[in-house]
């Protein structure tokens, strides 16, 4: 059953260009069916997870790679899971009002559902190799997504910023799964999480460590990475609310809460992301504050968010991970609520700029309260549950055991910030003044707003009883991310305490900055103006342009249509690694005894050797062939004086057939010319006499080196017996490699009939007038 529910999406999306076709505009209806039944199944497992309950599932995927579909349900995974499918309903229900009559909403369906399939087998993957599969499968699906308007060039460019970033974390990542692999013998999270202190006592923790911080900061938008998440919402409204409330940008912090137990008993670990989250964290409310697009404004809110998640990760106490989930699941309560509701703003105001609505409280009425009472939950507002998870915030952070002082105070002024963007987005919208917009302002239709006025309500009701869904499933979440039961007692009233104070203290100046954001803004925008010329997305276009400029020279100098290059290079790189590594990875034991040489041994040799220096040193065409001809001879009498008259008698022929072709053209060739510079000769000469020698120890080396019995033997003991043969080389091509044989028969036939076929359509081009 939970093999079906991970690959549901996937296999619904099938069905998706007929559902469209039934359903019409109905087809945002029929599909949140499907995660509907999943968040239903969900459900079903919450009183056996709730109780301590863990469930690993396997599925043999391919067994001989030691990779198999395991999935891992215990309350980390399932409250993501409930989240993905959750909202992912509401989410299918929006994007059919928002999309509708769209030429390519089909499209945009398929694209969705395997995007949410995606992210369900990301959370639910126990295989750290399924994990990874699931993770490139989000990156690509959510680059279909950010880029689905292709014909914008924005949405192109921002789709292929997201997907490079990603991409290129994961390959990172991958190689810290490895790592981690490679050091417990255990390719599992399950594995992982009974291995102790293994992890981080072994050599190779700093190295897997880095890797999976990149991995994990470049899917969750930490500093410096955090810049192509803003960037992503060119992507359709109802991508950007799943993609920001519970789907990919989850994804980092996920794993980092899955690994916090076997990896982060470090001080490395948790100076690392406490530094990154704190930094993304300040950096994210700061650009919230200062920009007006209302899409833009909720998107840096998020990286604020996402660095505050990745903080208490960090932290690592038990009350900061109590924290860390209630304020995973609150955020993703009114981050979904919002983006929804700025998608039905700019559908009923054409614009995303705050600064161009007012007075929309009379024709929105709706949308103002619904607005209203998510905005309440982002500012911490009681009696939201984004309160509740506040008050765990800074109650956390003044008991940190590292850095107490210091996080505090950034942590309070990224609350003020983040109060006075909750203010502006109710504010400037309903309660400005009125002013005219691009489009007639209308309420939104239901199927638009049925998701945010759901998803705040519960803010509502999780805040006025957050023991609810305490005791249903979030005790379970902190218990694994903690590693041990723990049971909290949430509540929305603590009395007066110091966390109190503090969050006062962030509204009364969040409402300040209000008050004078009109002044502030101006400045505040070209100041981003100077910093963006300089910041980290400065340095990504940068970097992508050198790799252009990089590639563009590479092609010049190395792909420039000179066989000879290609040959050069080919060789030397070949030839350089297998030298480097038969001389310095592998002893060399080569003994030559000559003592049982004979002088016409001697002689035979020097002949080989004369002949191929006069070959490439001759200027004549003719003494050439000639000495090519004596080198084969050369290597024939080897093959007879070595007992092999077969070879010899094949190779004489071969060489008398090929001395009487080539003098046969030989007329026809033009003359010698000098194409290279005599330094380029030299440089030809060293390297095909370092090629020599290194084939030449090479074979030496395979030759004093026998793993097994030789196979001659098994010929010599069965060419009679079994073929019935007494010449056994004939016996070996005909029989034992026939297969071998008839495909060389079949090569030289198809170079035969090209011959034939480039000589008799250039005798039919001469004889055309």
């Amino acid at each position: 059953m939970m093999l079906l529910a991970v690959l549901s999406g996937f296999l619904v999306t099938a069905l998706v260009p007929l559902l469209n076709r039934l359903a019409g505009s109905y087809i945002g209806w029929v599909l949140a069916l499907v995660p509907a039944l999943l968040a239903a199944y969900f459900a079903s497992l919450v009183p056996e997870v709730s109780n301590g309950g863990r469930l690993l599932l396997e599925y043999p995927w391919m067994p001989g790679l030691n990779i198999s579909l395991d999935f891992l349900v215990d309350g980390l995974s399932l409250v993501f899971a409930l989240l993905i499918s959750g909202i992912g309903v509401f989410i299918l229900i929006y994007a059919g009002a928002y999309l509708k009559g769209h030429k390519d909403l089909g499209r945009f369906y398929v694209i969705l559902l395997s995007f949410m399939a995606s992210m369900l087998g990301l959370v639910l993957a126990d295989n750290l190799i399924t994990f990874f599969v699931f993770w490139e499968l989000t990156s690509i699906t959510s680059y279909l997504l950010i880029g689905f308007h292709h014909e914008d060039a924005d949405a192109r460019k921002f789709a292929l910023q997201g997907l490079f970033v990603t991409a290129g974390g994961g390959l990172a990542l991958l190689a810290g799964l490895i790592l981690l692999g490679t050091i417990t013998g255990e390719y599992s999270f399950s594995g992982l999480l009974e291995s102790g202190t293994l992890i981080s006592q072994h050599p190779y923790y700093t190295a897997a460590l880095v890797c999976i911080l990149i991995g994990a900061f470049t899917k969750s938008a930490q500093w410096p990475f955090h810049f192509w998440l803003p960037n992503a919402m060119a992507a359709p409204t109802p991508v950007s609310a799943y993609l920001h409330s519970a789907t990919m940008v989850k994804a980092g912090v996920y794993l980092l809460a899955r690994l916090n137990e076997p990896m982060g008993d470090t001080l490395l670990w948790s100076g690392t992301l406490m530094a990154f989250g704190t930094m993304t964290m300040i950096t994210g409310a700061y650009l919230a504050y200062s920009n007006t697009g209302i899409k833009k404004l909720l998107a840096y809110s998020t990286v604020m968010a996402l660095g505050t998640l990745t903080l208490l990760i960090g932290v690592g106490t038990e009350l900061a991970l109590t924290a860390f989930v209630c304020f995973l699941v609150a955020h993703s309560l009114y981050k979904g609520a919002l983006f929804m509701l700025a998608g039905a703003l700019d559908h009923a105001t054409g614009t995303k700029d705050i600064t161009r609505m007012g007075g929309l409280r009379h024709s929105m009425p709706l949308t103002a309260a619904i607005t209203g009472l998510a905005t309440l939950s982002l500012a911490g507002l009681p009696p939201l549950f984004g309160f509740v998870a506040k008050e765990l915030l800074l109650e956390a952070l003044l008991q940190s055991p590292l850095w107490s002082a210091g996080l505090l105070m950034a942590t309070l002024f990224s609350a003020m910030l983040v109060v006075a963007v909750a203010g502006l987005l109710v504010i400037k919208p309903f309660f400005g003044a009125t002013v005219k917009m691009p489009k007639q302002p209308h309420e939104a239709p239901m199927a638009m707003l049925a998701g945010p006025a759901v998803l705040a309500l519960l803010a509502l009701i999780f805040g006025v009883a957050p023991a609810l869904p305490a005791s249903l499933i979030l005790d379970a979440a902190i218990s694994a991310s903690v590693g041990s039961p723990v049971a909290t007692k949430l509540a929305l009233w603590h009395g007066i305490n110091v966390p109190l104070m503090l969050s006062a203290a962030s509204l009364v100046v969040g409402a300040v900055l209000v008050h004078q954001w009109p002044k502030l803004q101006p400045r505040l925008h070209r100041l981003n103006s100077t910093m963006a010329r300089r910041g980290p997305e400065a340095g990504y276009f940068g970097f992508m342009q050198g790799l252009a400029q990089f590639a563009s020279w590479q092609t010049r100098r190395l792909q420039n249509g000179v066989l000879g290059t290609y040959l050069l290079i080919l060789v030397l790189v070949t030839f350089g690694l297998t030298g480097y590594t038969l001389l310095f990875r592998y002893d060399i034991d080569l003994a030559f005894d000559l003592a049982d040489s004979y002088f016409y041994e001697w002689g035979i040799a020097l002949l080989v050797v004369a002949a191929t220096v006069f070959a490439c040193i001759t200027q004549s065409r003719l003494a050439s062939v000639a000495s090519v001809g004596v080198l084969g001879f050369g290597v024939a009498l080897t093959f007879i004086h070595f007992s092999a008259p077969d070879l010899g008698i094949t190779q004489l022929l071969v060489e008398t057939l090929t001395v009487i072709l080539l003098v046969l053209v030989l007329f026809k060739l033009p003359p010698f010319v000098n194409l290279s510079t005599p330094w380029e000769r030299y440089r030809d000469l060293a390297v095909a006499v370092f090629a020599g020698s290194v084939m030449a120890l090479l074979m030496l080396a395979v030759l004093d080196v026998r793993y097994f019995e030789s196979i001659s033997t098994f010929f010599i003991e069965n060419s009679y017996a079994l073929a019935q043969g007494r010449n056994i080389v004939n016996v070996i091509l005909v029989d034992f490699r026939q297969l071998d044989t008839l495909g060389e028969i079949f090569v030289l036939g198809l170079a035969a009939i090209g011959v034939y076929s480039m000589l008799k359509l250039r005798a039919e081009d001469q004889q055309k007038p």
